[in-house]
């Protein structure tokens, strides 16, 4: 059986798929907010959550989706 993903874990998950789709202009999108209300729902996450942990760790995020990167 695998192994239970920590809080921190689901959050940052779900930080790179929100920070990925806004980076591309499509946060706003239905297709993107039905998916990511799955997401949500999938790893035991609320969106205020997320957006805060966003804010303190987006350099991590950035650099897990290459934007760290020179």
């Amino acid at each position: 059986m695998a192994r239970q993903k920590t809080k921190e874990e689901r959050l940052f998950a779900a930080a790179v798929v929100r920070r990925s789709f806004a980076l591309r202009g499509e946060e706003h999108q239905a297709a993107f907010r039905f998916m990511y209300r799955g997401v949500l729902r999938d790893l035991d996450l609320e969106e205020a959550d997320v957006e805060a942990y966003l804010v303190a760790h987006l350099a991590e995020v950035d650099a897990a989706i290459g934007r760290g990167r020179p």
